[in-house]
């Protein structure tokens, strides 16, 4: 299981979407599906061609990767964290990511962005 999961929510429609943080047990053992039940097109087709180059490897490599890259990707579509299911301190969540976050203060209300180291 990965180590938690952060919440994030789009500035823009303030959609929120859950993302693991750590290892992908979900890519271990189905490969190249996670992406296409996340709505991740673009490491679908990444992992899928990969998958078939190397018969399947990739997906052992891609376990320690993909959650990662698949929150650097919410995060350019405009997506920031609001908190985590593991911890509140969100500079905790920027180092288990290892990049800086931008975050949403919930009491000051979704429009208000801060950095977290």
């Amino acid at each position: 299981m990965a180590k938690g999961k952060v919440v994030l929510s789009n500035k823009f429609t303030q959609m929120k979407k859950e993302a693991p943080i750590g290892f992908s047990w979900t890519v271990l053992f189905f490969g190249f599906f996670p992406p296409v039940f996340r709505g991740d097109w673009k490491w679908f087709i990444v992992m899928l061609l990969l998958h078939m180059v190397t018969f399947g490897v990739s997906g052992l490599v891609l376990s320690f990767f993909y959650n990662k890259l698949h929150i650097k990707d919410l995060l350019k579509d405009g997506y920031r964290v609001v908190g985590a299911s593991y911890t509140d301190d969100l500079s905790i969540i920027a180092g288990d990511l290892d990049m800086p976050l931008s975050v949403i203060t919930q009491s000051e209300g979704p429009g208000v962005v801060e950095n977290a180291a």
